[in-house]
C-alpha cells in the first residue's frame, strides 16, 4: 500500500475527526493542525514499518445546511 485516505469532518461537538477509508483508524483533535499530527501518529501505530504507506491523503468535508 502506497497511500491511505482519510475522511476529515468537523465534529458536532467541536474540533475535527479523521477516519481512514478501508482501515480501522479513527482519531480526533481540536484543530486541523493537531488532527494532522494525530493522523500521522495513528498511521504509524496501525501499520508495521515495512507496510507503512508513503502518502496520507486527507479529504476534507464541510457540511453546510441552508434553509429557505
Amino acid at each position: 500500500m502506497n497511500e491511505v485516505f482519510f475522511l476529515v469532518e468537523e465534529a458536532a461537538e467541536g474540533g475535527y475527526t479523521g477516519k481512514a477509508l478501508g482501515e480501522s483508524i479513527f482519531t480526533e483533535a481540536e484543530t486541523i493542525e493537531d488532527l494532522k499530527i494525530q493522523i500521522i501518529d495513528a498511521v504509524k501505530c496501525h501499520f508495521d514499518t515495512e507496510k507503512l504507506p508513503k502518502i496520507i491523503r486527507l479529504h476534507l468535508v464541510k457540511e453546510e445546511i441552508l434553509s429557505l
